[in-house]
């Protein structure tokens, strides 16, 4: 329901930032929390769902003061995970293909043991995603 640019609002009203990302599982409905924009490059802050009071069309509002939110947790990306499928039984050609598609998933995906930063390039694709909505 929430989407990345919204404006977010602390508990007296100030304008904290805005949503950067939401932190959950959209398959199972399930919405832990927010990553907040406070600055235009800056590293986003994570606030948990429970301090989240007030969603309408483009503002969310939270239980936190200015100075909560600013002393708030660096938001950190979840580990990446991995679909496992099974075996496959077929002969050769069947084996050479899923040779490729796991060096493929390697290069491409690389699956991410932990949560980790965000780097510069991925915080200025997310400053021009909320610039251009």
């Amino acid at each position: 329901m929430i989407r990345p640019g919204w404006k977010v609002y602390a508990s007296d009203g100030t304008d904290v930032g805005q949503v950067d990302e939401v932190a959950g599982d959209d398959t199972n409905d399930i919405f832990n929390g927010l990553a907040v924009a406070t600055s235009a490059l800056g590293r986003p802050k994570y606030v948990p769902a429970e301090r989240v009071t007030t969603i309408t069309e483009g503002r969310v509002e939270l239980s936190l003061t200015p100075d909560q939110v600013e002393a708030a947790e660096e938001f950190l990306e979840p580990a990446t995970t991995a679909e496992i499928e099974p075996e496959s039984r077929g002969g050769l050609g069947e084996e050479l293909g899923a040779d490729v598609r796991e060096l493929e998933g390697k290069a491409v995906a690389p699956i991410e043991r932990q949560e980790h930063r965000m780097n510069i390039w991925r915080r200025t694709a997310f400053f021009f995603r909320r610039l251009f909505r």
